[in-house]
């Protein structure tokens, strides 16, 4: 691929890369990325994100995030405010390292998120988030699941110019909505397993559109670990669904990648 590639969202500093990310690293580059944007889901990422910014100078790109999810596994839970409010200074120590504000959004899946309470909190971290995008003057990388109206009338009201949905699966109608706030969307190899998500493709214009892996899920192979590498896989479906060269497709998504995140330097 002679197009430079962008990974837009991608959690460098889960523990799944942490015996071997110099090859993953190496792996992503020969597969054309030039820029790989690492989200975080809490705050004990913090410090990763920001040490591998700094050991892959030029190509790791930090973010700070407290996703609407916390916990693991078993443990997984709707977030809290005290989750957040300890480190909400961090944001603003780190400020010039950080290409945005993210992951952040709201997740109300019925078994994570069931009562009004833990809704109302989750929009309460991601207001805050919010507010400190705009301070920072930072687009936000955003989680929306079962929550795709709230989230895009949230981002609307609290003043969002500049934002991307990652891996979003709303209606058609929502998306419009977010297009319409001048949003970005992003898919990752995921969809390359099945065709539900064909139809957003589809309507989303190219110019709207960004590559992601949100690696290490989300590849195209079930319960089997996700790269940057496979950021070819998103870009070949969505010029497949698109009835378009990969060419094109790796063309205008840097472009949008580069207009979105700013602080991106290829």
């Amino acid at each position: 691929m002679d197009e430079p590639l962008v990974d837009c969202h991608c959690h460098l500093s889960a523990n799944e890369f942490l015996q071997d990310m110099n090859d993953v690293v190496e792996r992503a580059k020969q597969a054309g990325v030039k820029a790989l944007i690492a989200v975080t889901e809490g705050a004990s990422e913090f410090e990763s994100v920001i040490q591998l910014s700094k050991a892959y100078q030029g190509l790791i790109f930090p973010c700070f995030g407290i996703h609407p999810l916390q916990g693991c596994q078993q443990d997984l839970h709707s977030v809290r405010i005290q989750d957040l409010e300890p480190v909400l200074p961090l944001f603003q120590v780190f400020r010039g390292d950080l290409v945005a504000v993210g992951e952040i959004g709201l997740d109300f899946t019925p078994w994570y998120a069931p009562t009004v309470q833990e809704r109302n909190e989750q929009l309460t971290v991601f207001k805050k988030q919010l507010e400190v995008s705009k301070e920072l003057d930072l687009p936000v990388n955003v989680h929306s699941r079962s929550a795709a109206k709230v989230t895009m009338t949230t981002m609307k009201e609290q003043g969002i110019r500049h934002a991307l949905l990652h891996n979003f699966a709303g209606r058609p109608s929502v998306a419009m909505e977010g297009l319409q706030a001048g949003y970005y969307f992003s898919f990752p190899p995921a969809v390359s397993r099945n065709d539900q998500r064909d139809k957003l493709i589809k309507q989303i214009p190219l110019e709207r559109i960004c590559l992601e892996t949100d690696s290490p899920a989300l590849g195209p192979e079930k319960q089997v670990r996700n790269e940057p590498k496979n950021i070819t896989i998103s870009l070949e479906h969505i010029a497949k669904v698109k009835g378009i060269s990969t060419e094109i497709v790796a063309e205008i998504t840097t472009k949008n990648a580069l207009c979105l995140f700013s602080r991106l330097n290829l």
